[in-house]
C-alpha cells in the first residue's frame, strides 16, 4: 500500500513538472547546439564492441522467445498451448506468477563482467527493462523490480559496480515504450488489425485475464494504465531514475519511440545530456528506425548491416543465438567465426557491434555461450589492433559475397550470409592499414588487395612493410597494377587473418 501511495505522489509531481515543460520549444538542432552535445564520442568510436544481455522474468519459461509474456495470453498460439500444458490456464497463472520463480540464485556480477571483458567487450550492461514491465534495478517508480521481487537484488547496480572496477563503460537498454496498453476494447482497436499486428501494446487486454485486472499492482505490471499515468511518471520517470542513480554511458532504445509523445522524448534527451555534462561524461543515445533525430542520437540496426561506409557512427545489435534473444531450452548458437566476421564487416563501415547473450533464469551463462564469447576474445587478443581505435579506410573492402539490402525486415537473409577468405575488409589507424581476410586463405597462395590499386587510391601511398598479426613469419609482397600482392604464410585456426601494412603518404 505504501508503494502505491508513493506512486500516486510521484504521478502528481510529474504532472506538475509536465505543465512547466509545455513551455519548452522542441528544437532538436538548438538542443544539440546549446548543450554542445557530441553525439559520437571518441570512446565509442574506439570501443567497437559491446555486450548486453536479455535476462529477466521471461527467462523462466525458457520457451519460444522473449515475447512469451505477450503470446502466452493469445489463444491458439504455440506459447499459449505450451503455457496451458505446463503451467495452467493464463487466466489463473498469469505472467506475474513467474516472478517468484525468477530467483537468479547463481548470478555473479563479477563473473559476468570478467567474461565480457575476456570476450573483448569495451562496454556492457543489461536490458534494464523489456516490454514486460519488470525493472532490473532498485526502482522507486515501480514495485515490479528485481530488488523487491524475484532475485531481490539490484542487478543493474551490481553490474555497474563491476563495470566501473573493470574500467569499462555501462550500457542500459530500454524496451518499455510498448508497455502501455493502447487498445483495450473493440471500440478502440482498429478493425483491420489482428492480434499479431497490434505492436503498439505488449500485453493484450483480454477480459478475464490478469492483463485486464483492476488490481492496482497488476495494472502497473501489465501496462493497464492511462497515458497520464504512463508517459511521464513511468516511461520518463524510470529513465530519469536510472540516469540519476546509475549514470549509464549509453542509453539504447528498442524501436517504438514513435508511440511516445515527442515532448517526453525531448524531455528525456535534454535531461540525459545535461546531467551527463554535470558528471563530466560523454554519453550516447542509440535508437532504431528514425525514432530520434541524428543530431542527438546514433542509428541502430537489428540483425543487419550497412552496405557501405557511413559518415555517421552507427550500431548493430546482434544476438549469440540464431533466433531468440532470451534463453530457451532449444536455442541454437552462431559460430564464433561468423560473429567475428560480422564484427569485422561492421567496423569496416564505421559501425559498432552490440552483441546479446542469453543467461538462464538461475543466473548462469551457459558454457556453450561462454565458449563462443571466449573464442571471440582470443581472436581479439591477437587481432584487436585492427579493430579497436581504428577508423574506416576510403573503401570498406572487396570480395564476392553480397548481403541483402534493408534492415531487420531481412534479418533472416542476413543470417544466411557466410563470408570466406576471398572477402576482404579494411580498417586504418595511424600509419597502418589493415586488410582482414574473413577466413583462412590457403598457405602459399597469392592474394591481391585491390584497395591498393594505384588508380583507386585517394592519396599517393607507399607501402613500407607488410606483416601478419599473430605470426613472426616474413611476408613476401609486391606492388602490381591491380593492387598489393602478398604470399600467404602458414596460419592455424579457422578465423579471420589480419595483414598489417605500414604506409607513408607521399607529399
Amino acid at each position: 500500500m505504501k508503494k502505491l501511495i508513493l506512486l500516486s505522489v510521484i504521478t502528481v509531481l510529474f504532472l506538475q513538472a509536465n505543465a512547466q515543460f509545455e513551455n519548452y520549444k522542441m528544437d532538436w538542432e538548438k538542443l544539440a547546439d546549446e548543450t554542445k552535445y557530441n553525439v559520437e564520442p571518441d570512446w565509442l568510436k574506439d570501443a567497437k564492441f559491446g555486450i548486453y544481455f536479455h535476462w529477466g522474468v521471461y527467462s523462466v519459461p525458457a520457451y519460444s522467445y522473449e515475447w512469451y509474456p505477450r503470446l502466452m495470453f493469445m489463444e491458439g498460439t504455440k506459447e499459449n498451448l505450451h503455457h496451458k500444458e505446463t503451467y495452467g490456464d493464463p487466466k489463473d497463472f498469469g505472467y506475474d506468477k513467474f516472478i517468484p520463480m525468477f530467483k537468479a540464485e547463481h548470478f555473479d556480477a563479477r563473473e559476468w563482467v570478467d567474461l565480457f571483458e575476456r570476450a573483448g567487450a569495451k562496454f556492457a550492461g543489461p536490458v534494464a527493462e523489456h516490454h514486460d514491465g519488470f525493472a532490473m534495478w532498485n526502482s522507486h517508480i515501480t514495485p515490479w523490480n528485481a530488488m523487491l521481487m524475484g532475485p531481490k537484488r539490484d542487478v543493474l547496480g551490481e553490474i555497474k559496480s563491476e563495470i566501473d572496477k573493470h574500467g569499462m563503460k555501462l550500457v542500459t537498454t530500454f524496451h518499455h515504450a510498448r508497455l502501455l496498453q493502447r487498445y483495450k476494447d473493440d471500440t478502440r482497436k482498429p478493425k483491420n488489425l489482428d492480434f499479431f499486428d497490434l505492436y503498439d501494446s505488449h500485453f493484450p487486454y483480454f477480459v478475464g485475464m490478469p492483463t485486464s485486472s483492476n488490481n492496482p499492482m497488476l495494472r502497473l505490471l501489465y501496462g493497464n494504465v492511462t497515458p497520464e499515468e504512463f508517459y511521464e511518471p513511468i516511461w520518463f520517470g524510470e529513465l530519469k531514475e536510472v540516469i540519476d542513480n546509475y549514470s549509464p554511458d549509453v542509453i539504447w532504445f528498442d524501436s517504438w519511440l514513435e508511440l511516445i509523445p515527442e515532448k517526453y522524448l525531448y524531455q528525456f534527451t535534454k535531461y540525459y545530456i545535461e546531467e551527463s555534462k554535470k558528471k563530466g561524461k560523454e554519453v550516447v543515445i542509440c535508437r532504431k528506425q528514425g525514432d530520434l533525430p541524428l543530431v542527438t542520437s546514433i542509428e541502430n540496426l537489428e540483425k543487419s548491416r550497412k552496405q557501405n561506409i557511413e559518415s555517421h557512427l552507427w550500431m548493430t545489435d546482434e544476438t549469440i543465438s540464431t533466433d531468440s534473444w532470451c534463453y530457451t531450452e532449444d536455442m541454437v548458437l552462431k559460430k564464433s567465426e561468423d560473429l567475428i566476421n560480422v564484427l569485422i564487416d561492421i567496423v569496416s563501415k564505421n559501425g559498432v557491434l552490440l552483441l546479446n547473450v542469453s543467461p538462464r533464469a538461475d543466473g548462469v551463462i551457459p558454457e556453450n555461450q561462454q565458449e563462443v564469447l571466449l573464442s571471440i576474445g582470443d581472436w581479439l587478443k591477437t587481432n584487436g589492433e585492427a579493430i579497436y581505435g581504428t577508423r574506416p579506410w576510403y573503401v570498406y573492402g572487396e570480395g564476392p559475397t553480397t548481403q541483402p539490402e534493408g534492415d531487420f525486415e531481412n534479418h533472416q537473409e542476413f543470417l544466411k550470409v557466410k563470408y570466406s577468405a576471398q572477402d576482404i575488409r579494411y580498417t586504418k589507424k595511424g600509419n597502418a592499414i589493415y586488410a582482414i581476410t574473413m577466413g583462412i586463405p590457403q598457405a602459399g597462395s597469392l592474394i591481391t588487395f585491390k584497395g591498393f590499386a594505384k588508380q583507386s587510391l585517394p592519396a599517393d601511398l607507399t607501402v613500407e612493410n607488410v606483416t601478419v598479426l599473430g605470426t613472426n613469419e616474413k611476408i613476401n609482397w609486391t606492388m602490381i597494377p591491380e593492387g598489393l600482392q602478398v604470399k600467404v604464410p602458414v596460419m592455424s585456426g579457422s578465423n579471420a587473418v589480419v595483414f598489417r601494412m605500414e604506409c607513408s603518404e607521399n607529399k
